[in-house]
């Protein structure tokens, strides 16, 4: 096995599993070492088997390095292999009908991995589209991108969409909900996106009644298309749990389903939001739904089987899910917000 090969997969198993988020960037980035290392430098380094002494390489990517290029199942990888062996990808038809992602970061706010190697990620697992939508500069314990940084990355973006075609890179945000129902970015570059989720992360105890007014003043601006993990629970996870915000949710879903935006049914295993009985309500009420892993490294975006699942439990149709549409559809339909 090639010792990049087995690192990448053991990185990728830690992010699908959940959790071990920091130990799998350790193993990506010491694959990225080796992979940097000319041929005849890595011939030498394992000839002497003194892979240690590379920056980033520490005692268990340098014995999974040395397992590997000995020909040996690396004992790290196959313990790995077992532990999420469990992991379930089936989720009938619905799982195949999704085209694309439209909640993501990368490293450039709170995420592990670089755009690139979540755009490979997203291909690999046959999707047609995926939207980076890295936090806004209000969350700064996220480091969110202010309009300089995000200038940039919409760049990056395009010289990458470039080299991936057909597949399609989105430009997107994830937009904190001010606390008066304001989105977080200057209203020019929101217009210049692709796509925006937008979506509450401070003050989530706020009493009732201004939620409710908060959440419907951003699904009523024109520069949002999905109101993202609606309700800001936490149910598991290294965070701990945390309750769902007070809100009025038959106001909140029918602006959602007035405005034409979508209810979006976070796939996070921390998050599975919204709530069984509120999707089933935002269901019935006809709204439409978004089916996002809200990934922050490249193995979480298998993540989507978890909110396959809620779906099909609330019996929603494909065509009301919007990540099942083709790109160009997709595209109709945010663009529609503003006009």
């Amino acid at each position: 096995m090639d010792p990049v090969e087995a690192l990448r997969e053991i990185a990728y198993l830690m992010e699908r599993a959940g959790g071990q988020t920091r130990k799998a960037t350790a193993f990506r980035k010491a694959a990225d070492v080796l992979t940097a290392l000319t041929p005849a430098d890595r011939a030498v380094v394992d000839a002497a088997r003194s892979w240690t002494s590379l920056p980033g390489i520490g005692e268990s990517t340098a014995k999974v390095i040395a397992q590997a290029s000995d020909g040996i199942l690396p004992e790290y990888l196959a313990s790995v292999r077992d532990e999420t062996a469990s992991f379930d990808s089936q989720a009938g038809p619905l799982l195949g009908a999704i085209r694309g992602e439209l909640h993501s970061h990368t490293d450039a706010s709170d995420g592990y991995s670089p755009l690139p190697d979540m755009v490979d990620a997203a291909r690999a697992l046959g999707r047609e589209y995926l939207a980076v939508t890295d936090h806004s500069p209000n969350l700064r314990v996220a480091r969110g991108l202010d309009a300089s940084r995000l200038r940039a990355q919409l760049d990056d973006i395009a010289a990458l969409n470039r080299e991936v075609a057909p597949f399609r890179i989105l430009t997107g945000i994830e937009a904190d909900i001010l606390d008066d129902g304001a989105l977080d970015q200057e209203p020019g570059l929101l217009d210049a996106l692709d796509l925006v989720v937008a979506s509450v992360h401070s003050k989530l105890r706020m009493d009732a009644d201004a939620m409710t007014s908060r959440m419907v003043a951003a699904i009523a601006n024109p520069r949002s298309d999905i109101l993202g993990h609606v309700t800001g629970r936490l149910i598991a996870g290294g965070r701990g749990t945390r309750p769902q915000s007070a809100f009025d949710a038959e106001v909140v879903f029918e602006a959602c389903r007035h405005f034409g935006k979508a209810v979006e049914i976070n796939s996070r295993p921390e998050r599975l939001d919204p709530p069984d009985d509120l999707l089933a309500l935002a269901s019935e009420m006809g709204c439409l739904f978004a089916i996002d892993t809200d990934a922050h490294a490249p193995g979480q975006l298998e993540w989507t089987v978890h909110g396959v699942r809620k779906a099909m439990a609330a019996g929603i149709d494909a065509d009301r899910i919007v990540n099942t549409w083709p790109v160009e559809r997709l595209l109709d339909w945010t663009a529609s917000h503003q006009n």
